[in-house]
């Protein structure tokens, strides 16, 4: 009784009728207290997680109340279970979310304490269940705010005259060069280190600090460049010193290549934006280890100097390889390595030539849309094939659509259907418990609008319900998915279409 009352209760606040503010604190420590319970029936612990996500993602004096309540280590407690992980990790992400930046550090850290990684990687990803859509955004979720904490160093430029900051480069510096004796006098010391940030591969030499004063990639570049000195210092010298002893034209100039390859990985992993409300896109393998990012980079930096050398590459052509290490490495995470062993060996598959031969590939089956006598054909059949386009999208319309209703929790969903008449006049649609297999008859679907009504229909950043303040409806993915009819008087019928495709 319990859970179907819990139930009602979400239904009811999600129409939006009653502020979250509204909702009093013992009321947020008595769901808080089911989440606590030991034993605690599934159904009434699934819908007391969803009512606390809710709560911290509606309302932000909520979130602090639910900070209170609920510590991280109890929601990991509740991984173990397999009918309510995808709601407690729901919950962390939502308090993560909505933590204040300066805690959100503090958040991480006790996070790792409790190796939640670990335990997500072993009873979710590794689990002995498949991993369902709304458990991959979750998951997804997780990456990317975890990647967001590098967005501080991403935008946070070196300060020449901090001696802290120019130590590390010091240091970067130390390590290549460690027999290297300083020569006693200053300008010969000068001198030697003018030739080392050369040999480093930095491009001012004389005061290597100015290269990190660009953001992005700021200071997150030295610290990549830090951490492979530090942990992979074998693989950090044989890259100087390989590439220090090359001719001066074919030397692939270390700190350079890892300043621009820092700023790569920050675009392809979209470091700093929020999630997007429809993705699903989450990397296995950078659940395999706690210093994932940096390991990845490690791994892109050896991918950067092997394909500098495969292509017999100049100075000149830093942007070419730049490119193409894109594509190697945007090639590979699309084919989700399970681990970053598994994506080492993706990339060796991946060579420069590969890439020639892929590309190549490509280019033949574009060429052979383009010759003379395809497009002649293309221009004879085009009206054909518009009127076959037209009664298509005719033909779809009246089969009609299924669409989610945009709201904050994305478990215990609810669904809408509209379709258009046979005689293509009349919009039909309704409110479904759950998601229809097939076509719904129209007269399940209580409401209708005359298709003369119709005023117009706006799309993306226009629509109404694109205008609401919601951290993660304003994504370029769901803006690009919205519309909107807008009919008399002065109704709009709001849409989200499930992808881009229908």
């Amino acid at each position: 009784m319990l859970a179907f009352t819990l139930t009602a209760f979400l239904e009811l606040m999600d129409h939006g009728i009653v502020s979250w503010d509204l909702i009093s604190l013992s009321f947020i420590k008595q769901i808080a207290g089911y989440v606590n319970q030991p034993m605690v029936d599934v159904s009434i612990l699934q819908r007391s997680l969803a009512i606390l996500e809710s709560m911290v993602l509606n309302s932000h004096s909520l979130y602090h109340r639910v900070a209170q309540e609920i510590t991280v280590g109890q929601l990991i407690g509740h991984l173990s279970n397999q009918e309510i992980q995808t709601y407690a990790i729901a919950l962390i992400n939502a308090l993560f979310l909505k933590a204040p930046e300066d805690r959100r550090q503090e958040m991480a850290s006790t996070l790792a304490q409790k190796h939640l990684r670990s335990i997500i990687l072993n009873h979710v990803i590794r689990g002995n269940r498949p991993i369902k859509a709304e458990m991959a955004h979750q998951l997804y979720v997780l990456q990317v705010l975890t990647f967001n904490l590098l967005e501080e160093r991403m935008m946070t430029k070196m300060d020449p005259n901090d001696q802290a900051q120019r130590d590390i480069i010091f240091e970067l510096r130390r390590i290549a060069f460690d027999g290297d004796t300083d020569p006693t006098g200053t300008e010969k010391r000068k001198a030697m280190y003018t030739k080392d940030y050369k040999m480093l591969g930095f491009t001012n030499h004389l005061n290597p600090a100015m290269d990190f004063t660009q953001t992005p990639p700021g200071m997150l570049a030295l610290d990549n460049m830090l951490y492979l000195a530090r942990v992979h210092q074998d693989t950090y010298i044989r890259i100087v010193l390989e590439n220090s002893s090359r001719e001066d034209k074919h030397e692939c100039p270390f700190g350079r290549c890892a300043i621009e390859l820092t700023r790569m990985l920050c675009e392809i992993l979209q470091v700093g934006e929020l999630p997007n409300e429809g993705c699903n896109d989450y990397h296995p393998m950078f659940f395999t280890h706690d210093r994932a990012w940096e390991e990845f980079f490690c791994v892109c930096i050896q991918l950067l100097n092997k394909t500098w050398k495969e292509m017999r590459a100049t100075a000149e052509d830093f942007n070419k390889v730049m490119q193409v290490v894109r594509e190697q490495i945007t090639r590979a995470l699309a084919m989700k390595p399970s681990s970053i062993d598994q994506l080492k060996n993706k990339l060796r598959g991946l060579n420069y030539s590969e890439i020639l031969r892929l590309r190549q590939s490509e280019r033949m089956s574009q060429d052979d849309f383009q010759s003379p006598p395809i497009i002649e054909l293309r221009e004879r059949i085009q009206p054909e094939i518009l009127e076959l386009i037209k009664q298509q999208r005719l033909n779809r319309l009246c089969e009609g659509s299924c669409f989610r209703k945009l709201g904050n929790r994305r478990r215990q969903e609810k669904f809408w259907f509209c379709r258009l008449s046979l005689n293509h006049k009349v919009l039909h649609y309704g409110d479904l418990e759950e998601s229809p297999q097939g076509e719904v008859p129209f007269e399940l679907l209580s409401d209708k609008i005359p298709v003369s009504d119709i005023k117009s229909v706006l799309t993306g950043k226009d629509c109404p319900h694109m205008k609401e303040k919601s951290a993660l409806k304003q994504n370029k993915e769901v803006l690009e998915l919205a519309f909107s009819v807008l009919y008399d008087p002065d109704e709009t019928l709001n849409f989200v279409a499930p992808n881009k495709y229908e």
